[in-house]
């Protein structure tokens, strides 16, 4: 294993800022005051369907930099207002979060909740102009390891009921800075749809003494679609898919529950999967494709959870995107226009002309005393206060 140095500082608005890599902060420089929104966000329950829903006008003000080109615009870049010294990979608290620890206060009616979370910002990389496709095994393994590290703290907090990691790529699923980056979000409840899996494996395992993954590869059309495999993960095409092209790189070791459970090979395995899966997306329809990529980990209590990276790509043909429509949106039910079984051909004869990832070892996170660096840092902070 290859130590990942962790450097924790704050901005003057009082977000923390983790660096991870050997660059750490930069002596006696006074991170910006990005004039924090507000707490202003609730959340409201839809009681037709159970759902808290999230109201934070705030968000708004986020900034608008979809294009790939404007590096000078882009926050996330090096020298911008998150991370203004060099870096290698980061993670800091969104400056305009959907949730927060220190939430608004609420009316005192049912119907209301304080939006009570955490949301941060998972930088890859420096480099603009990257993306998970491209990222080269050292790379790759970094952002794991930092997905592991801040997962596992998120996750401790005994106010978090599901802690979500995900990104989405591309201006057509939502995204607004183009820089390669993820997020993720710490909730205090748990949302519907991961209720509604959590009650599936236990009708499962109740009317099969089995886990639900754990006989997913012995279905009898399971192999038609599979995309590949390797030891520790398989890559699919699920058995009913709602988005076209959608694919599940899906543990196989029942216990490898979170990302925290991740052996030292199982890493390795996981970088080469979402490697072979992030390039053949983008060789699907020659340039990058639009995806959603959501890393489902297990809530407490669910032993027979299997850790699962469900990509939901939102393009169906070259040039043609798969638009949500309206019974789909109001009903929850989907119809895809790609056949899983052709669509699993497709991205195996890709994958066969990935070149696989170059040898690298896994990295362990060790967090950084703080040093002389992040002790000036926090003192001009605390001068400007």
């Amino acid at each position: 294993m290859t130590r990942l140095p962790r450097y924790e500082v704050r901005h003057a608005d009082g977000r923390r800022l983790w660096v991870y890599g050997e660059k750490a902060p930069e002596a006696g420089l006074e991170l910006p005051d990005g004039h924090r929104p507000p707490a202003t966000g609730q959340l409201r329950l839809d009681e037709l369907s159970g759902a808290w829903v999230g109201i934070v006008p705030s968000r708004n003000k986020r900034p608008l930099t979809g294009d790939r080109r404007d590096r000078e615009a882009c926050p996330l870049c090096v020298g911008g207002p998150e991370v203004p010294f060099p870096y290698e990979a980061a993670v800091f608290e969104n400056r305009f979060p959907a949730l927060r620890p220190d939430p608004a206060d609420v009316p005192a009616d049912p119907r209301f909740a304080p939006a009570r979370g955490r949301c941060e910002v998972v930088l890859y990389t420096a480099d603009h102009d990257a993306a998970l496709a491209t990222l080269g095994a050292p790379e790759l393994l970094r952002v794991i390891a930092i997905w592991r590290d801040r997962s596992r703290e998120l996750w401790a907090d005994p106010a978090h009921e599901y802690v979500l990691t995900f990104e989405n790529r591309g201006e057509a699923v939502g995204a607004t800075i183009a820089h390669p980056h993820g997020q993720i979000y710490a909730l205090d409840h748990i949302p519907p749809i991961i209720a509604t899996r959590l009650a599936s494996l236990e009708r499962y395992r109740e009317a099969h003494a089995a886990c639900w993954y754990c006989a997913a590869d012995r279905e009898p059309d399971a192999s038609e679609r599979r995309v590949w495999e390797t030891e520790g993960f398989v890559t699919e095409v699920p058995f009913a898919p709602r988005w076209p092209y959608q694919a599940r790189v899906r543990a196989r070791r029942h216990g490898l529950r979170r990302l925290a459970d991740l052996t030292a090979q199982e890493q390795l395995d996981l970088a080469a999967s979402l490697h072979r899966l992030a390039a053949s997306y983008d060789r699907l329809f020659d340039g990058p494709l639009p995806y959603m990529m959501v890393i489902h980990e297990a809530p407490e209590g669910a032993d027979d959870w299997h850790l699962t990276f469900d990509f939901l790509p939102a393009s169906r043909a070259p040039g043609v995107l798969k638009i949500r429509g309206s019974v789909e949106t109001a009903t929850g039910f989907f119809v895809n226009d790609v056949l899983p079984e052709a669509a699993a051909d497709q991205l195996r004869a890709l994958g066969e002309q990935i070149e696989a990832l170059a040898p690298a070892d896994p990295f362990t996170v060790e967090a950084v005393e703080q040093d002389e660096r992040a002790v000036q840092i926090a003192a001009r902070e605390e001068e400007t206060r």
